[in-house]
C-alpha cells in the first residue's frame, strides 16, 4: 500500500510527537508499505520518499518554537500533490498549518485520510501563562476540529482521555480507534537487567524542561523528604528550564543530575534507578512513563486532571496531588521506608505493560490505516 505521512513536526526524536511520527513510518515501511513522508527541510537526510518543504514562521513564538527545538513545515501545495500521487491512503501526524492545507488536497483527490491526535491545546495555553482557562483551549480544540479532523475519515487517539477531552470541547463523536502509540521491547526487556541503586535512592523523572512537566515539584518533595540525604535524582531530558531547574536544586541541597540521555544511556538509568515520578500537568499518553513502567520501575504519578498519567496508577501510593510538593514527599517517603513493597507493586503491572506493546500497537495502526483505505474503497464501488 502507497501511505503518505504529513508531518508538521519532524526532527531529532527528542520530543514525542517525533518518536511517534518516526515509530509509525519505520513500522509500516518495514511491513512492506510504500511510505512517503512530507515534512520541514530542516529534517535531516536526504531519505528516499521524503519530501521536504520550507519551515514556517510564526513570529513571537518562533522563540518558544526554538527553545523546545520544535520547528515546523511551510505549506506547499506542489510537494503535497506529488508526495500524493498514487497514494492509498493519507495520514496526518498534527494539526497544524501543513496538514491543513493537506487534507482538503487529499479529499479533492477523492484519498481517504487518517489523522493522529497529537497534539493538546493545554500545551500552548501552559506557555501563555493561562493554562486552567478551559474557555481558550475549548477554542483551540473547536479549530483544530473545523481546519482539519472534519476532513479525516478516521482519527487515531493514543488515549481515551484525549478522545473524551476532544470530543466534550467540539460537542460530537468522531470515527476514532484509541491505540496507544506503544513502548519499544528494548524497556520490556529492561526490565530483566534491573540492578536498583548501589548507593542512594536514585529517584528518575524523564519528560522536557518545560513548565507544564512540573520538575520543580520533585526538587521540592525530595527537599522535604525525611530521607533527603538519602536520595539522588535523575532528571532525563532537556528544555529551556534547565538552568532554572538546576540552580532551584543547588539552592534546595538537592542531589540532582540533570542530562539528555541517548536510548542507551536511558536503559541504563532506568534500570539502576528505585523509582519513577512522573510531575507533569499535560500529557495525552506519556511514552516516558509508560517506558519507565515497562523497566520495571514503580511510578509515582501526578494526578492532574489534565493528564492521561493518572489513569496509570493502580494503587494509591502510586499518585499524588499534583499541586503538593508536601503529597508527593509523603509517597516518596513511602516507598523508600517500604522498599520490600516495590516488587509486589512492580508484579501489578506485568499485565498492563502488554497493552502497549510497540509490536502490538503499530500492528493496530497498520489496521487502521488499511481499513480506512478499504472502506473508502468499497464505499466507492457501491
Amino acid at each position: 500500500m502507497r501511505i503518505t505521512v504529513i508531518c508538521d513536526v519532524l526532527g531529532e526524536e527528542n520530543n514525542g510527537t517525533t518518536i511517534a511520527g518516526m515509530n509509525l513510518i519505520r513500522s509500516l515501511t518495514e511491513k512492506g508499505h510504500e511510505v512517503r513522508v512530507v515534512c520541514p527541510n530542516t529534517f535531516e537526510g536526504e531519505r528516499q520518499g521524503y519530501y521536504k518543504v520550507e519551515t514556517l514562521s510564526l513570529g513571537f513564538l518562533n522563540n518558544y518554537l526554538k527553545k523546545n527545538g520544535v520547528v515546523l513545515a511551510k505549506p506547499d501545495d506542489s510537494v503535497i500533490r506529488a508526495a500524493m500521487d498514487g497514494a492509498d491512503v493519507v495520514h496526518l501526524l498534527l494539526p497544524f498549518s501543513l496538514s491543513k492545507r493537506a487534507a482538503p488536497i487529499a479529499k479533492e483527490l477523492g484519498i481517504p485520510m487518517t489523522a493522529g491526535f497529537h497534539f493538546q491545546a493545554e500545551n500552548f495555553t501552559a506557555h501563555l501563562g493561562i493554562l486552567r482557562c478551559n474557555a481558550i483551549s475549548n477554542a483551540i480544540y473547536r479549530s483544530r476540529w473545523k481546519g482539519v479532523f472534519r476532513h479525516v475519515d478516521c482519527i487515531h487517539y493514543p488515549t481515551k482521555f484525549i478522545r473524551d477531552v476532544f470530543e466534550g470541547a467540539i460537542g460530537r463523536k468522531t470515527e476514532g480507534r484509541v491505540i496507544s502509540n506503544g513502548v519499544n521491547r528494548a524497556f520490556s526487556e529492561n526490565a530483566l537487567k534491573r540492578t536498583g541503586s548501589n548507593g542512594k535512592f536514585t529517584i528518575i523523572c524523564t519528560g522536557r524542561y518545560s513548565r507544564e512537566k512540573r520538575q520543580e515539584l520533585l526538587i521540592k518533595a525530595v527537599s522535604l523528604s525525611k530521607h533527603k540525604e538519602e536520595i539522588r535524582v535523575i532528571l532525563a531530558g532537556d528544555g529551556p528550564r534547565k538552568k532554572w531547574l538546576n540552580s532551584l536544586a543547588v539552592k534546595e541541597g538537592v542531589d540532582v543530575q540533570l542530562k539528555f540521555f541517548s536510548r542507551e544511556e536511558l536503559l541504563g538509568a532506568l534500570a539502576s534507578s528505585d523509582l519513577y515520578v512522573h510531575t507533569a500537568e499535560i500529557e495525552i499518553e506519556a511514552i516516558a512513563c509508560l517506558e519507565a513502567i515497562a523497566s520495571g520501575l514503580v511510578p509515582v504519578i501526578a494526578n492532574s486532571p489534565r493528564s492521561a498519567t493518572r489513569y496509570y496508577a493502580l494503587d494509591d501510593n502510586n499518585l499524588f496531588d499534583h499541586k503538593s510538593a508536601g503529597s508527593l514527599a509523603e509517597k516518596i517517603d513511602f516507598w523508600f521506608e517500604n522498599k520490600n513493597k516495590i516488587p509486589q507493586n512492580r508484579e501489578k503491572y506485568r499485565g498492563f505493560t502488554k497493552e502497549i506493546d510497540y509490536d502490538v500497537c503499530m500492528g493496530m495502526m497498520e489496521r487502521m490505516i488499511i481499513d480506512t483505505a478499504n472502506k473508502r474503497k468499497t464505499e466507492g464501488e457501491k
